[in-house]
């Protein structure tokens, strides 16, 4: 069996200019902060990131757009953070918003290979410039293609060696659906435990989805 854990340094070694990446978390709870910091003592820079929100100024995700390491934000709102505005504004960073639901199922698709999902938000808004719209039983619907990313940083809080996953409580929000959609994958568990010490049924990851086990994660 491959040892998947591997040090924070090395892992984001790794991580090329230019590379996308899905961040789990909601308003930071959720987000693996430990991996965003080591981010910050490397030169990687031209980052995707897809995630719900921009975090706050100095916090979470906004820790790599205040460093200047994001050339896109793909997100589903950044009115927490008004780094995030003013760059928007400026155009020193892409932003493309998506509404939180549309986000979710977009990465459930790209995790699933499907082709896109149909959804009727955002009809007669811009958000459906520049997207074919279908229509379903005289029902306009827009087609939303799947996102995947080259990385994805989790935050898990049970994980055992082989990377099986337990979320605890609302850490569960993005971070099962962004396991699936991305080409590698490190979650940053709180606490680590012996293949065989989580019941089967708890699992919410299964340790197909995960490549990388980093020790870590604030209690």
């Amino acid at each position: 069996m491959k040892n998947k854990l591997i040090s924070k340094k090395d892992f984001v070694a790794m991580i090329p200019n230019g590379a996308s990446i899905m961040i789990g978390g909601f308003m930071n709870v959720g987000t693996p902060e430990e991996i965003i910091d080591e981010m910050l003592n490397t030169d990687v820079s031209d980052l995707t990131i897809i995630c719900n929100d921009a975090g706050y100024p100095g916090v979470g995700v906004g820790k790599l757009i205040d460093a200047g390491k994001v050339k896109k934000l793909i997100a589903s709102h950044i009115g927490l953070n008004p780094v995030a505005g003013e760059k928007m504004t400026n155009k020193t960073m892409a932003v493309e918003l998506i509404p939180q639901g549309t986000l979710a199922e977009r990465i459930r698709a790209g995790g699933a290979g499907l082709g896109g999902i149909l959804t009727p938000t955002g009809i007669g808004t811009i958000v459906e410039e520049g997207k074919q719209i279908i229509t379903v039983d005289d029902k306009k619907f827009i087609l939303e293609k799947p996102l995947k990313a080259d990385f994805a940083f989790l935050l898990g809080h049970v994980v055992d060696k082989k990377g099986n996953i337990i979320y605890h409580e609302t850490i569960r929000n993005f971070n099962p659906l962004m396991a699936t959609a991305a080409e590698h994958v490190a979650v940053l568990a709180r606490k680590i435990v012996e293949i065989g010490d989580i019941d089967k049924d708890s699992i919410i990851t299964p340790y197909i989805f995960v490549d990388y086990i980093i020790e870590g994660g604030k209690q």
